[in-house]
C-alpha cells in the first residue's frame, strides 16, 4: 500500500480533501492533514462529503487535534483544530502535498519546509510575492500554474528530512488481552498486521479490565493543562471508534447514558461553571446543571450543581475487548492461559517464553500492555509502575414482587460520581466505588465496603441510601488499576536503562528495538486505549501521529528515564 500524506492549511467544505479522496487509487492510503481555527459544522460540509459515514463520525468543536477513520481504514482525515502558527510546530509528518491557502503567513514557510519530503507538491492560492520568495528561500522551486493566479511549487532543498525507515514487517506480538491489549490488536490487524496475543489468563479481561462497569467521561481544568487536552482527545476518539465498531450497547454492553459529575462543595461549584464559561464547549460534550436541575436527575436535593456529561455513560470492560478482538478475524492468533515472563531477541525478532522457558511466540515486534506485571519482564523492570487496589460494590436490585421491603440501591438515569460514582443498573446490579488503596489484597473487605457506601451516601440522597451501608451484604471485586507516578498512560518504544548515559532530550532515550508500552491507564483504560493504540500503531507505520508533539512526548515511556538522569546529572 502507498500512503500519500497531505497538508491543506485551510480545510474549509474540504472539497480539497474530497477530491484527493475521489483521486485515490485502489491500493492507496490517504492521510489528510487539515488545519481549521474551529471544527466546522456537519452542515457546512462539501454536499458530497456530507455522507452518512462522516456525518456520524464527525467530531464535536473542541479544540484539539481530531482523527477520524473512514474507508475501511484507508482514508485518515486529522482535523488539527486551532491557530496555524500554534498548530503546525506540533505536527510531525512526511508531508507529499501541501494546499496553502492565499492567507498562508510568509513567516511560516519554514514550518512547511521542516514537514516535506524531497519531491513534496505545494499548490499556493494567489499567493503575495512575499510568500512566494519565502517558499524560495525555504526550498521550494517555484513557478505560475498556467491559467490561474496560483503557484505551484516542488519541494528540492539540499537539506532534506532523513530518509524514511523501511516498511515495517507486520509480524506482533501483543501481552496482555485487557483493554490495553485488546485494543492495541484491533488497530494493528486493521492495519494488516498478524497479530499475536497472549494472556495468561483463560480469557480477556481478567485482571483491572474485568468489571462489570467502567465510567468514561472527560477530565476538565481551569487551566485546559496536559492531562485535560489528552482526556479530551482520547474521549472524542474512543466516541468515534465505538461508532465504527458498531455502537455502545449494541456492539458491546453498555450505554451513553450521561455522567453527572457533582460538585464536592460551594468554591468547586463555582471552580466547576468558570471552567464551563472560560473554554465555551459545546452542550454536548459539557454542560453545567444547577442544583435543582442535578436534583431532579437524582431524583432527590443535593446542595450543589455539576457538570453534565451527554455523551458519557458505562461500559461493561470485557464485552468492548470480545468485540475488539472478534473484528480482527483471522489475523489474530489468541494464546491464552499462557504467561510471558521472558523476552530474548535473537536475529532481529523477539523471542516470548514462559516460566519454563518454553517459547510462547516469535517476532520482530512486541507490545506490552499487561499491566504492572510488565515490571516481571526484565527489559521493563526499570519503569515505575505502580498497583492500585480498588475494591467496587455489587448492589443487587430486589425484586420487589418477592420481596417489597428488601433495601433497594439507587435506580439512577445515568452514571453520577463525586468523590466516588455510581451507575445505572445493569442486568440487576449497580456498581458503586472505588476505592484506591496501596495494598494487594485481593479479597473483598468490609472497610472497602462500608467507604464505597459512606461516600455514596453522600452522593445520592435519602434514607434508603444512607441504611446501604449496615444492611447491604458484601458483593463485589477486587482489581489492582497499573498506575506511572504522573498518572498519564506510557505510549511507545521502551527505554533501555541500563545502555542509558547523560541524556538531553527524549530523542536521546535509548531504545529496546521493536519493544513497545501501552502502560499505566489506571482509572481510565475505556479512553485511554483505543487513542494510545492508534497512536502506537501510527508510530510503527511511521504515519502521522493523532497527537500534538507536545502531548506525543508526555506519553513517552521514556520520559522518566530521561528526568532520572537530568536530576543527576
Amino acid at each position: 500500500m502507498t500512503r500519500r500524506v497531505v497538508l491543506d492549511t485551510e480545510f474549509g467544505p474540504g472539497e480539497r480533501f474530497l477530491a484527493e479522496w475521489r483521486a485515490l487509487p485502489p491500493q492507496g492510503v490517504l492521510h489528510y492533514l487539515a488545519v481549521t481555527p474551529q471544527v466546522p459544522s456537519a452542515d457546512a460540509l462539501a454536499d458530497a462529503l456530507a455522507d452518512a459515514q462522516l456525518r456520524a463520525l464527525w467530531p464535536l468543536n473542541v479544540p484539539g487535534f481530531h482523527r477520524i477513520l473512514l474507508d475501511d481504514g484507508r482514508v485518515t482525515l486529522d482535523l488539527l483544530v486551532g491557530a496555524l502558527d500554534a498548530v503546525l510546530p506540533q505536527i510531525a509528518a512526511r508531508v507529499d502535498a501541501f494546499h496553502v491557502a492565499a492567507s498562508f503567513p510568509a513567516a511560516l514557510a519554514r514550518s512547511l519546509a521542516k514537514l516535506a519530503v524531497l519531491g513534496a507538491t505545494l499548490n499556493a492560492q494567489s499567493p503575495g510575492e512575499a510568500l512566494a520568495w519565502a517558499l524560495t528561500s525555504a526550498g521550494f522551486a517555484c513557478q505560475a500554474v498556467a491559467g490561474t493566479q496560483d503557484l505551484g511549487a516542488v519541494y528540492q532543498s539540499r537539506k532534506p528530512q532523513a530518509e524514511a525507515p523501511p516498511p515495517p514487517v507486520r509480524r506482533a506480538i501483543v501481552i496482555g488481552a485487557g483493554l490495553a491489549g485488546s485494543s492495541a490488536s484491533h488497530r494493528l490487524c486493521a492495519n494488516g498486521w498478524q497479530v499475536t496475543l497472549i494472556e495468561r489468563h483463560a480469557a480477556p479481561a481478567q485482571e483491572a479490565s474485568g468489571n462489570l462497569a467502567g465510567i468514561f467521561m472527560p477530565l476538565l481544568s481551569r487551566d485546559d493543562n496536559i492531562p485535560t487536552r489528552l482526556s479530551r482527545a482520547a474521549y472524542t476518539f474512543a466516541l468515534r471508534e465505538w461508532r465504527r465498531l458498531g455502537g455502545v450497547g449494541r456492539a458491546f454492553e453498555g450505554a451513553s447514558c450521561g455522567v453527572l459529575q457533582l460538585a464536592r462543595d460551594a468554591e468547586h461549584a463555582t471552580v466547576q461553571q468558570d471552567v464551563v464559561a472560560a473554554w465555551d464547549y459545546p452542550p454536548e460534550y459539557v454542560r453545567w446543571l444547577e442544583a435543582g436541575a442535578a436534583g431532579e436527575l437524582l431524583g432527590g436535593p443535593t446542595p450543589h450543581g455539576g457538570w453534565l456529561f451527554e455523551l458519557g455513560g458505562w461500559v461493561r470492560p470485557a464485552s468492548l475487548c470480545e468485540a475488539m478482538l472478534d473484528a480482527c478475524g483471522d489475523r489474530l492468533q489468541r494464546v491464552f492461559a499462557a504467561e510471558a515472563l521472558e523476552l530474548q531477541r535473537v536475529d532481529g525478532e523477539w523471542q516470548v517464553r514462559d516460566i519454563d522457558g518454553t517459547l510462547i511466540a516469535q517476532a520482530p515486534t512486541v507490545v506490552l500492555a499487561n499491566g504492572a506485571s510488565a515490571i516481571n519482564i526484565a527489559q521493563a523492570a526499570e519503569l515505575p509502575l505502580s498497583r492500585l487496589r480498588g475494591q467496587v460494590t455489587h448492589l443487587t436490585v430486589p425484586d420487589a414482587a418477592r420481596d417489597p421491603h428488601a433495601p433497594a440501591p439507587p435506580q439512577l438515569p445515568l452514571v453520577v460520581c463525586r468523590e466516588a460514582y455510581v451507575t445505572p443498573p445493569a442486568n440487576g446490579i449497580v456498581c458503586a466505588g472505588a476505592t484506591y488503596d496501596d495494598d494487594d489484597d485481593p479479597e473483598l473487605r468490609a472497610s472497602s465496603q462500608l467507604e464505597n457506601l459512606t461516600r455514596l451516601a453522600g452522593i445520592v440522597p435519602g434514607e434508603a441510601v444512607a441504611a446501604l451501608a449496615s444492611s447491604a451484604p458484601p458483593a463485589g471485586r477486587v482489581g489492582f488499576r497499573c498506575a506511572a507516578p504522573d498518572r498519564l498512560p506510557l505510549a511507545g518504544a521502551l527505554p533501555d536503562y541500563p545502555s542509558a548515559g547523560r541524556l538531553e532530550r527524549l530523542r536521546d532515550v535509548p531504545r529496546h528495538p521493536g519493544l513497545h508500552g501501552l502502560l499505566g491507564y489506571a482509572s481510565r483504560g475505556l479512553i485511554w486505549a483505543p487513542l494510545m493504540a492508534e497512536l502506537l500503531v501510527s508510530q510503527l507505520e511511521n504515519a502521522p501521529p493523532p497527537l500534538e508533539s507536545v502531548l506525543v512526548d508526555a506519553l513517552d515511556p521514556g520520559r522518566f528515564l530521561l528526568k532520572q538522569r537530568r536530576r543527576s546529572q
